[in-house]
């Protein structure tokens, strides 16, 4: 099923203010919210839905990657921008949005008030080289990564400070009187755990680094410098918490025939004087494989050859770009004493004289039909 528009999910217009977006999903997060809908499996999709959607468009860097490249921008780490968040993690990231709606932040114990928390293992980056055909085809790439995973052997208890809440609850006194504040274990970390035993090759937080093979499927249309995630194939947490993610870093190698701009492809071929004159079949690189082309005697140095379709495919999933081959004819720069002749005998045919038609466009023509 595919994915509605963010901008929908949320009911807002595409121009909205940081504000006017904000305040769209606190309204669909309480008409929606657990608390309000007790075994509404409906309720929950929607929920969860409007998360993912605030997630995006609340972040600047996530918004414009999904207003340029749609929802293909985050595909390949899954749902919830690509990070698969459960209920927890949406009312540990959004709580506070809710305020008082739901009597100062307790969520039915999904630990969106301020219990205990799920810590998140750090994220790993890597950068990936992709040829121009992977780009074309898209690809599915298996990386060797160094991450933290938990140690074999290692086990946690409760933590003593915070009795496994995650929160520790002051009292102090000020002129308005006596008053409670919570705030994280600072032992645990908020966690509710601290380590019982570890194994000797294990750090400090019963974690020990290992290399593992993660396969990644790139898919087609991705451009120089975007960026993927990998949920979970990050770095563990210790204890009950979350593994941080694998951001993957995309780097274009370049092609030795085919320029890319955008999805467009170039290609500068070169054909003879003689080519030119009678005519020929010539056959060049794509993304997919060699095609042959036919050369139209008579042909001008300049014209430009559109391939559709042997392009690109768009990241956003419409369609392909084209192939647009320019001909460059090559005026050969020595001859020898028969072929000097031959020449000099053309110089005033009227064959040889240029005599451009309405058809043969100028350079800037050209290039305003390339990029209409």
């Amino acid at each position: 099923m595919a994915k509605r528009d963010y901008y929908d999910v949320l009911g807002v217009s595409k121009g909205a203010s940081d504000a006017e977006i904000k305040k769209a999903y606190r309204k669909k997060a309480i008409q929606f919210h657990p608390d309000k809908n007790p075994d509404d499996k409906d309720a929950e999709t929607k929920f969860k839905e409007a998360a993912e959607a605030y997630e995006v468009l609340s972040n600047p860097d996530k918004k414009a990657r999904y207003d340029q490249f749609g929802h293909q921008a985050f595909e390949n780490g899954g749902g919830f921008g690509g990070g698969g968040m459960n209920m927890e993690d949406i009312f540990s990231q959004f709580g506070d949005i809710f305020g008082s709606a739901f009597g100062g932040g307790g969520f039915s114990g999904f630990g969106g008030g301020g219990g205990q928390r799920r810590v998140k293992g750090s994220n790993l980056r890597i950068r990936v080289k992709l040829t121009l055909e992977e780009i074309a085809n898209g690809v599915e790439k298996r990386i060797k990564v160094k991450r933290k995973i938990q140690a074999p052997g290692t086990t946690y208890k409760t933590c003593s400070t915070c009795h496994g809440t995650g929160q520790v609850t002051r009292i102090a006194n000020t002129i308005l009187g006596r008053m409670q504040t919570s705030s994280p274990c600072n032992v645990c970390g908020g966690a509710g755990e601290i380590i019982d035993k570890k194994p000797s090759d294990a750090d400090a937080q019963g974690l020990k680094a290992v290399e593992e093979t993660v396969s990644i499927k790139i898919p087609a249309g991705v451009v120089d410098g975007m960026q993927l995630k990998v949920s979970g194939k990050g770095n563990d947490a210790p204890g009950n918490g979350v593994s941080g993610d694998l951001l993957v870093a995309i780097q274009e190698v370049e092609h030795e025939k085919l320029q890319r701009e955008g999805d467009n492809l170039h290609y500068d071929l070169y054909v003879s004087y003689p080519e030119a004159v009678l005519g020929a079949s010539k056959e060049i690189d794509t993304v997919t494989g060699k095609v042959r082309i036919k050369i139209e005697p008579g042909v001008q140095s300049g014209k430009i050859l559109r391939l559709r379709g042997k392009g690109i495919p768009s990241i956003n999933g419409y369609g392909k770009g084209d192939l647009l081959v320019h001909v460059n004819v090559w005026t050969p720069k020595t001859l020898n004493k028969q072929q000097r002749e031959f020449f000099e005998t053309m110089l005033n045919d009227e064959h040889f004289e240029p005599k451009p038609e309405s058809s043969d466009k100028s350079f800037f023509e050209k290039v305003k039909d390339m990029f209409s």
